[in-house]
């Protein structure tokens, strides 16, 4: 029922927030060498939440040893296979290609946009406690 009164808001709540997880850990390891910067096709991943579909269900990970780590703990593991590398304007000499001024840009751009669905996820629940009481 909360997917048709919310339509794609909410799919679009989720992937915003694992984007905004995956820009803070590029942040921190902008020291880190050869620590490479990812980011989240944002679009892809939110046509395939919307219909339905995920290409991480088509791609599911197999353990191969005992000593590896369950694919299924990966806290993107919902949007794993829309990451992508960032390719940087000014590689570092360490092989770094976290850009911080970048980084900061980005996550700032996905806040704001996170904020806006949010209110109008919050400007639809206020329209339906309206109509709820009768205003």
């Amino acid at each position: 029922m909360s997917e048709s009164i919310f339509g794609i808001h909410e799919s679009a709540l989720k992937i915003r927030e694992q984007r905004a997880e995956i820009l803070a850990n590029n942040l921190a390891n902008a020291d880190t060498p050869n620590f490479k910067a990812q980011d989240l096709d944002f679009r892809a991943a939110l046509q395939d939440a919307s219909s339905g579909s995920s290409r991480s269900e088509a791609a599911s990970m197999t353990r191969t040893n005992a000593h590896h780590i369950d694919g299924d703990s990966d806290s993107f593991a919902s949007t794993s296979s829309y990451l992508m590398y960032r390719q940087p304007t000014q590689p570092s000499l360490d092989g770094n290609t976290v850009e911080s001024h970048i980084e900061k840009a980005k996550f700032m751009e996905n806040g704001m946009q996170q904020t806006a669905t949010l209110e109008f996820l919050n400007g639809r629940i206020t329209g339906l406690r309206s109509a709820l009481r009768g205003e």
